[in-house]
């Protein structure tokens, strides 16, 4: 054995114990999905794939460099103004990754001098940006406006910025931050709002602009965002004023050093993007499957998280017993995810259910009757349908 097997075995060995590893799932034929984050059907609608593969057959599979060596064309010029436009900001930047993004944003505006203000459920890769640039981190109660302004109140006199951090729905239970409040504060404490709206672009606001819809660039300084979700496609980007978009380009090591995005994602997030906000029967049958859901699930006893997003959590508990649940529902032909500690708190492992508008009305309501079947509730009513 190596040293660094040897290092690794027993860590390895504890996870088994603590019944926390993970395996990775391959999609299997006839499975029905409530696992996965494509929350418009994006992925597979042939607008989408088309523009990829006439981008592939053009570009290439890759970008091939770095976007300031040569891994930057029209087609990602063209994206990152429709983002700019459509999110009504002054331009974009693309990115291969949201985690990618995250830690570009943080690692380059941050320094050891500043604080950063953190939802305490906010997704892993801002806390890593955080770390990465060396500010001083700090967590407030989620949700909890007046705990994040004591946090600031103790910060009076002491020297350094501040930035308030917030996913705008988030990805575990699929509530959204209160960003009325949140820009309020940062207003009145001179503190810059970054808001990472990975699950909310493409499927809140009128037009598909998330939850950062409607607010003015002072508001939501940084809006960050993915296309690997509601819209299909890979990457990310990050929105703003023309001075910080170039401050990233300058200073931020994760898009200096990094391959750029593909040209075939590029050209599909912009398709998707068109259709999000010319096509919003997609995102109005999202919604309806949503309150479907919720609908047959509250009829069958079932208890949910409270959240207008597809993100649905069912809390089971412990550890066993939501892994059990997944896996008879599986055997079912319908995969959810099943969410343990770390990423959720002891005591609070879950069915993270995710709804798309890809799904058939029959499929939720299938769901929801083995869901009610494994838990022991009642059964579903056809006529909850109609």
């Amino acid at each position: 054995m190596t040293a660094l097997e040897h290092w690794l075995t027993p860590k390895l060995t504890e996870r088994k114990l603590q019944q926390r590893y993970r395996q990775r799932w391959q999609h299997q034929p006839g499975v029905v999905d409530f696992a996965g984050n494509d929350y418009l059907g994006f992925s597979q609608h042939p607008a989408v794939t088309r523009a990829a593969s006439q981008a592939l057959e053009q570009f290439g599979s890759s970008a091939a460099a770095s976007p300031l060596v040569g891994g930057y064309c029209a087609i990602h010029q063209r994206l990152e103004e429709r983002v700019a436009a459509w999110l009504g900001r002054e331009r974009a930047l693309l990115f291969p990754s949201g985690f990618q993004a995250n830690l570009a944003v943080l690692d380059a505006l941050c320094t050891r001098s500043d604080y950063c203000l953190h939802d305490r459920l906010n997704h892993a890769s801002l806390l890593d940006g955080t770390r990465l640039s060396g500010a001083r981190l700090r967590r407030y109660a989620h949700l909890d406006s007046k705990d994040l302004e004591q946090h600031l109140q103790r910060l009076d006199g002491e020297r350094g910025r501040r930035f308030i951090v917030s996913d705008g729905i988030f990805s575990m239970d699929g509530d959204i931050a209160p960003l009325g409040q949140l820009s309020a504060l940062a207003a009145q404490y001179d503190a810059t709002l970054i808001v990472d709206d990975a699950h909310g672009v493409g499927v809140m606001g009128s037009s598909g602009a998330g939850v950062c819809e409607g607010t003015s660039p002072q508001q939501a300084e940084v809006v960050i965002g993915t296309f690997s979700k509601a819209l299909g496609s890979q990457g990310a980007f990050v929105a703003g004023s023309e001075t910080l978009i170039e401050g990233l380009i300058q200073l931020a090591r994760p898009y200096i050093y990094s391959t750029g995005l593909a040209p075939m994602a590029a050209a599909a997030a912009d398709q998707a993007v068109q259709l999000a906000i010319n096509a919003p029967e997609h995102r109005e049958r999202l919604h309806h499957h949503i309150a479907l859901f919720q609908r047959l699930a509250r009829a069958a006893g079932l208890t949910l998280l409270p959240s207008e997003t597809p993100i649905q959590g069912l809390v089971v508990g412990d550890e066993p017993s939501t892994m059990a649940l997944a896996q008879r529902l599986l055997e079912d032909g319908l995969r959810v995810g099943a969410i343990r500690p770390p990423t959720v708190p002891t005591g609070s492992s879950r069915l993270r259910i995710t709804l798309s508008a890809r799904h058939r009305p029959a499929d939720i309501q299938r769901l929801v009757e083995r869901l009610a079947l494994h838990c022991g509730s009642a059964h579903t009513s056809d006529s909850l349908l109609s």
